[in-house]
């Protein structure tokens, strides 16, 4: 059975998007010694994307890099979206409306693999409905400031995380199992 995995760089203040969803800061960091995207995308059948990490900002725009895991993934990208367009130009693309809907056929397409999860709100949607089984994070050496964080509970939350062997990201790694249902803060 596929399992949801959102897997992000991040700055070390906890930002994943700069001010605006800007992502230029992440092409310095890319290709470090201590992540090996292919080895991470042979484990990866299906994107779950976000519509405005879809449409947002890449830092390898109008170059061979443009795309998610610097333009080396090719294959099923399910983006949730309330405003689907009439027809995807793109076979690998498929448009859904509604969450279940989307990590039903993003499993689906993964064929045992993981469904990888991008856009912090997707990725919250997924957390709060018991859906996200596990966080990958690598952590860039560079502080935004301000910008998209990894993710943020109006109020704060509590959600208990397991670490994963930490062998298998490297140092700059931070690998979790979700432990623990989603839940809101209780008022003091």
């Amino acid at each position: 059975m596929s399992k949801l995995l959102y897997a992000a760089a991040m700055s070390l203040d906890g930002f994943i998007a700069g001010v605006d969803g800007d992502m230029s800061w992440l092409s310095e960091h890319t290709g470090s010694p201590d992540v090996d995207i292919d080895d991470l995308m042979a484990n990866i059948g299906a994107l779950l994307i976000g519509k405005r990490t879809f449409t947002g900002d890449d830092p390898n725009r109008g170059t061979d890099a443009e795309g998610a895991f610097g333009g080396k993934w090719h294959g099923p990208s399910i983006v949730l979206t309330h405003d689907p367009p009439a027809e995807s130009t793109d076979p690998d693309i498929t448009f859904v409306r509604d969450l279940d809907t989307a990590v039903r056929v993003a499993k689906d397409a993964a064929d045992g693999k993981y469904v990888n999860v991008l856009g912090a709100n997707v990725a919250k949607q997924c957390l709060e409905a018991g859906m996200l089984d596990e966080i990958l994070v690598f952590i860039a050496p560079v502080l935004l400031g301000d910008g998209v964080r990894l993710f943020q509970h109006e109020g704060g939350t509590n959600v208990r995380l397991e670490p994963i062997d930490p062998q298998q990201v490297g140092p700059t790694g931070l690998w979790f199992r979700v432990r623990a249902a989603y839940s809101s803060r209780s008022p003091s």
